[in-house]
């Protein structure tokens, strides 16, 4: 097979656990996140929102929870949305959000290339809206 130059065609992937972007253009930026062992539902214990951005994550393969808080300042109520494969799931500027993957899950993301730590800041969740989270999971994955 012929190599094409990178100056046609940028050929990216990402096998490795969490969140890896992938290309970057003018304004926007497209990443993989797969299954990480520190967002199984025991272990998620905040949410973050982007200040700046929308963003958009689809469900390649396996399974994902997109956990939706609602609340400006700090989460007041947890939702769970099981993501189905090839729908667009568009979280919407500050909102907060979390997600849980089975290990075999792909989930493409589209954001602004600007979306960085200083304006995606992190909440913590409570001890209940913790429990919450595993609850929810396991009623929708169990």
């Amino acid at each position: 097979m012929t190599t094409l130059p990178e100056s046609l065609i940028e050929i990216r992937e990402h096998n490795g656990p969490d969140y890896k972007p992938l290309v970057d253009y003018q304004a926007w930026r497209v990443a993989l996140m797969n299954y990480t062992a520190d967002l199984t539902p025991d272990k998620i214990n905040r949410m973050q929102k982007h200040t700046e951005t929308d963003e958009v994550f689809v469900l390649m393969t396996g399974r994902c929870i997109l956990f939706i808080g609602e609340g400006m300042e700090a989460v007041t109520k947890v939702h769970a949305v099981d993501m189905e494969p090839y729908k667009l799931y568009n979280v919407k500027r500050g909102v907060w959000h979390s997600h849980t993957f089975s290990e075999d899950a792909r989930v493409l993301i589209v954001e602004n290339c600007d979306t960085v730590d200083a304006n995606s800041p992190f909440v913590p969740l409570s001890e209940s809206q913790c429990a919450e989270v595993v609850e929810l999971t396991n009623k929708l994955w169990n």
